[in-house]
């Protein structure tokens, strides 16, 4: 019988990989938080920004998706090395209570509330392209066909089967838009290093101050993202292998091995992200802002559609299509995977649920597997602007990294065990980190208002 990876034993204790090729085999978490990134953030956030500011914001992207890393792996280590959930970790915070649960529990509650237009959003774009495909069925009957399918998938979905979904969907739709970036260099859109230079010197107009603060909040990894791939650590058995916490040199030993592994799995999955937003947005810049095509409503796909036929000729609408879905759908699938573990968390902190007894959490997860896309169509089914959904939900993700960066800073200099306090370079990462996306958040504000 497979070990419940929420639950530490000593018959679940493995000695970690050693060499690069045995940390390589242990790698995935980052396989499905890139599959959850790259849709919404790359496809749709990240070139409306390219779209509409030209490369003139390429920095906002860069920095996104370098500057949280730290904070992600911050937030794993406490994982590894407690075995907590991220809820459960939560609701240990210093702060007011409601009830059973931490004020920052509730937050996270309230803000993926606000996030269901972001998925939404997402949902919204495969059924577009659903439409253009079969155009009997209307579009807000197609996101409900949608929500249905990455239902029945994840309805059962255990990790591994998420992993190697995810692992393929991101794999076809990178080589993709590597090719389409590639023959852009043919076309009159052709990108010079002056472009790329010019998008570098930290430039930020007026009008693309709020798409900005989106796309910072949606690109990279966001706090919700960095709040989920602590499941996907659990899942994966970082914290499991390691085992309880008894302060043996073994169990030392053991965690600093695992956590070298999750270093590893967060900085490939920050280079596969960071360098597939890059591409997407220099096409968003390149094809879209020369034309003055901003993706909006239900002709959001048919606008980005150019950033392929741009470069590779009418023929690619069709790959491009096919590979659109490819990538939204996969960021459903990662992004319903995760949410249902996180608000089934919430609930056992809350005291609705008994999170930790296995056949309960899997029947949460089951029934919020519906839920939640069914949800997700509703909204889209309402409010029908697709673009506007998304960035709305950046938005919100960039209050709940705020709340990330609370609670990380909190398990760094309040519960970290003292054979495993990093050096000065390390902490000089993780408050460049937590300054950078401070003095983003704040500055956004600024100028909103």
């Amino acid at each position: 019988m497979t070990q419940d990876p929420y639950k530490l034993s000593p018959e679940s204790i493995m000695a970690p990989p050693s060499g690069m090729t045995g940390k390589m085999k242990f790698l995935g978490p980052s396989f499905i938080l890139s599959a959850s990134i790259v849709g919404s953030g790359e496809l749709i956030a990240t070139t409306t920004l390219g779209a509409q500011a030209g490369f003139v914001t390429l920095w906002v992207i860069v920095i996104s998706c370098l500057v949280k890393v730290a904070v992600q792996v911050e937030f794993g280590k406490h994982t590894i090395l407690t075995g907590e959930t991220p809820m459960q970790a939560f609701n240990k915070l210093p702060g007011p209570r409601i009830g059973k649960a931490n004020w920052s529990v509730w937050s996270v509650l309230l803000v993926m509330t606000i996030k269901l237009l972001q998925v939404g959003g997402i949902v919204g774009g495969v059924a577009i392209i659903m439409n253009m495909f079969v155009k009997a069925i209307s579009i807000p009957a197609w996101a409900f066909v949608i929500a249905i399918i990455v239902a029945i998938l994840i309805f059962r979905g255990y990790y591994k089967f998420i992993e190697k979904f995810s692992l393929g969907a991101i794999a076809f739709f990178t080589l993709f838009t590597f090719a389409s970036l590639y023959f852009l260099s043919f076309t009159e859109y052709a990108l010079e290093w002056n472009d790329v230079w010019t998008g570098l010197q930290f430039q930020l107009p007026e009008t693309a101050v709020a798409i900005a603060i989106g796309a910072f909040g949606i690109t990279g990894v966001g706090g919700d993202e960095i709040i989920h791939y602590n499941y996907w650590c659990l899942e994966k058995g970082y914290a499991r292998h390691t085992g309880p916490h008894d302060r043996s040199p073994e169990w030392e030993s053991r965690a600093k091995g695992w956590i070298e592994v999750m270093y590893l799995d967060a900085v490939f999955a920050m280079i596969i992200y960071t360098v597939v937003t890059i591409a997407f947005y220099l096409l968003g810049a390149a094809v879209l802002y020369a034309t003055g095509d901003v993706p909006q409503g239900f002709q959001m796909i048919e606008s980005l559609s150019a950033i392929y036929t741009a470069s590779l000729g009418e023929w690619a609408k069709t790959f491009f299509l096919i590979g659109s879905f490819i990538v939204l759908f996969s960021t459903l699938f990662a992004a319903l995977a995760a949410w249902t573990r996180q608000i089934s968390d919430v609930f056992g902190q809350i005291g609705w649920i008994d999170f930790f007894n296995e056949l309960e959490r899997k029947k949460s997860i089951a029934i919020l597997a519906w839920i939640i896309p069914v949800l997700w169509a509703i909204m889209f089914a309402f409010i029908k602007l697709p673009v506007v959904m998304v960035i709305s939900g950046g938005i919100a993700g960039s209050f709940l990294l705020l709340v990330v960066i609370y609670a990380v800073l909190n398990f760094r200099y309040r519960h970290l065990v003292e054979a495993f306090i990093p050096g000065k370079l390390y902490d000089f990462i993780l408050w460049l980190s937590v300054f950078s996306i401070l003095t983003v958040a704040i500055y956004g504000v600024i100028q909103v208002i």
